[in-house]
């Protein structure tokens, strides 16, 4: 299975609403200096695997998304057009992993103001997930 991130940057391009454009305005990891507006996707620390009693094992990854933004009004409406898109997706193939449920987690929320006044809002995701058939 791919890292949770690449699955889900996946599916942010998919939603043309969005957007998102790996390596141009989407981006994994880490944030780089530019483009200003753009977001970010990270893989956080998830909660331990379960294994079922048929063997199958489901594993919790936890993923953050950041938005960076020039305009406040317009970074607050990208992030909760991206929790909007993600919560309560279920039962999707993506790559070679069976996404049971997504749901968000903790925001959407404004995290600080960067040095260059640029407004950074993130939300975070629990997922679970396991190898598709």
């Amino acid at each position: 299975m791919n890292a949770p991130s690449e699955d889900i940057k996946d599916m942010l391009e998919a939603e043309s609403s969005l957007g998102l454009t790996f390596a141009e305005n989407l981006f994994i990891g880490k944030e780089p200096t530019i483009p200003h507006d753009c977001v970010t996707i990270y893989d956080e620390i998830g909660n331990m695997p379960d294994l079922a009693m048929d063997g199958t094992t489901y594993y919790y990854p936890i993923i953050q998304i950041r938005v960076r933004s020039i305009g406040y009004r317009e970074g607050w409406t990208l992030i909760n057009n991206i929790m909007l898109s993600l919560h309560g997706r279920a039962n999707e193939t993506w790559n070679d992993a069976l996404y049971t449920v997504i749901y968000c987690s903790s925001g959407p929320a404004l995290l600080t103001w960067d040095d260059n006044e640029f407004c950074k809002f993130i939300v975070n995701f629990n997922l679970q997930r396991r190898e598709s058939a």
